[in-house]
């Protein structure tokens, strides 16, 4: 269903914005008053990834109030046990409380709370909140996005040459071997953060690569579309959530115009052998 027609047949969408608004920056704040003093942390799964209780705090307080918005609507988060339920609910809350936990433990600013609603497997609404940089970024379907109020625009363009490019090391030091010359930006700890940098125009690509996670994406993918960018899967398609594995591959977001050249460079049979 085309964004237009998503907003036009839900009457309540707006209202639900302004209570995913609220509910965001009140976690936002809790991880706030956390950050840089002495907290619990561990680690979870074969991946040994970091936990703390900053987040498990600011996904009950998420869950609680995005629950109370709307009961029928299911719960995917990073943080939370995945019920298999969500797989028949056309509405669902995909929430990363704190994304870049890494950089929250080690006490950089660049971590961010992100939470989208996704119906029928593409996100309608999303905001994403970086508290330590007080950014706030708001989108929903068919109405833009926006940086702390102001409208937002990914950056024109068609090529690579000079563009400002933000992935994973390994592989940027990979394209540099044989691309055009660009610009390798700095690191951005929260992925859903590097996304929404082409969205704001201060980059002009930014690539995840594999093994990304539906709550690491889907309030960056709006933040990129309504931002005139897009956010796909290397091999072409649609970003789909909201899936029994919630995993993704290699993606690339840019402007849509330069879309097709990031593509054809990151398809390169060179990057596989280099």
């Amino acid at each position: 269903m085309p964004a237009t027609e998503v907003e036009l047949s839900e009457p309540h969408l707006l209202r639900d914005a302004e209570r995913l608004a609220t509910a965001v920056r009140e976690a936002g704040q809790l991880a706030l008053s956390l950050f840089g003093k002495p907290i619990r942390t561990w680690t979870k799964g074969p991946s040994q990834s970091p936990v703390t209780e900053a987040d498990i705090a600011a996904d009950d307080l998420l869950r609680e109030r995005l629950s109370a918005i709307d009961p029928a609507v299911a719960w995917l988060s990073e943080e939370s046990a995945d019920d298999p339920a969500r797989l028949n609910a056309q509405r669902v809350w995909v929430v990363d409380p704190i994304d870049g936990t890494r950089a929250y433990i080690g006490g950089l600013p660049e971590w961010s709370i992100s939470v989208a609603l996704v119906e029928s497997g593409r996100p309608i609404l999303a905001c994403l909140y970086a508290p330590a940089l007080d950014e706030f970024f708001t989108a929903r379907a068919g109405a833009g996005a926006t940086r702390n109020g102001a409208p937002i625009s990914a950056s024109p363009g068609t090529g690579v040459e000079q563009a400002r490019i933000a992935g994973p090391r390994k592989l940027m030091d990979r394209l540099q071997a044989y691309a055009p010359p660009f610009v390798v930006m700095p690191r951005v700890h929260s992925l859903a953060l590097r996304l929404t940098r082409v969205a704001q125009g201060v980059f002009d690509a930014a690539i995840a690569g594999g093994n990304s996670y539906d709550w690491d994406l889907a309030a960056a993918d709006l933040l990129v579309h309504e931002a005139g960018g897009t956010l796909a899967p290397v091999g072409g398609g649609t970003v789909t959530y909201n899936r029994p594995v919630p995993r993704h591959g290699m993606l690339v977001a840019t402007g849509r115009d330069r879309h097709a050249a990031l593509v054809k460079l990151l398809g390169d049979g060179r990057l596989a052998s280099s």
